[in-house]
């Protein structure tokens, strides 16, 4: 009897298995990832990629074979595949990793596609972005390159929204490793939250400061006057010596 963890770690198993296919098979779409749902007629998988096109082929007819693949080998019951566009691909770290990888392969010069990458994303409008390259990138001995733009945070809070991803390049030095941080627009901004005032208490606190506003201006009077009294008896004093003299 499979019990209800046993179950739920199995679909995840399968969940994880499909992702890693579809990620092979449509690296060139700009595959981002899949949402696998139970409904009453069987699965709804949802794909996410950069050229939906390429995916979906001429006239379905690469979907059609996708969903015999994935009703034959992972077990899924009549998939009804929809696949949808990603809006702004250049601010999503998992298609910049892919496309830095895709370069890599066809053997353009590393600094010149990373460069290349941070300037689109920060053209997208992205707050920081930072891409670092470890491997034999030129020598026998391994390396590591680090570029940023913008603002990156490297730790606390902040570092948590921060969008992550790591992929690996097999060339012929060896393997590469590619990492990709991209701060998206907005990322940074506070929370402000907005908290309901009772009126009573706002007219108490308002009374009170008026009246604080008045005494404070009474005292400032009241010592003006004081002032003014010391100053004349100090000037009827000065009068009255010069009159004695």
């Amino acid at each position: 009897m499979v019990t209800i963890y046993k179950q739920f770690i199995n679909e995840n198993k399968r969940n994880l298995l499909i992702d890693e296919q579809l990620e092979e098979m449509y690296r060139k779409a700009g595959y981002q990832g899949v949402i696998i749902s139970k409904v009453p007629l069987g699965h709804q998988v949802t794909i996410y990629a950069e050229k939906p096109g390429i995916i979906i082929g001429k006239k379905g007819g690469s979907i059609r074979d996708l969903s015999f693949l994935l009703e034959q080998k992972f077990g899924l019951e009549n998939p009804q595949i929809e696949v949808r566009p990603i809006d702004n691909p250049e601010l999503n770290s998992k298609i910049m990793a892919n496309r830095i990888r895709f370069y890599l392969e066809r053997g353009l010069p590393h600094k010149r596609v990373v460069f290349s990458a941070l300037d689109s994303i920060m053209k997208a409008g992205a707050e920081g972005a930072e891409v670092t390259i470890r491997g034999k990138l030129t020598t026998e001995r391994s390396r590591f390159i680090k570029l940023r733009s913008g603002r990156i945070h490297q730790s606390g809070e902040p570092a948590s929204l921060i969008d992550k991803t790591v992929t690996y390049v097999l060339l012929k030095p060896g393997i590469i490793g590619i990492k990709v941080k991209i701060a998206k627009p907005g990322v940074f901004k506070p929370q402000i939250a907005i908290r309901q005032i009772d009126q009573a208490l706002l007219a108490n606190i308002l009374k009170e400061r008026e009246s604080m506003t008045v005494q404070e201006a009474q005292v400032e009077s009241g010592v003006q006057e004081q002032k003014n009294e010391t100053k004349e008896v100090i000037q009827t004093n000065v009068v009255k010596e010069g009159e004695t003299t």
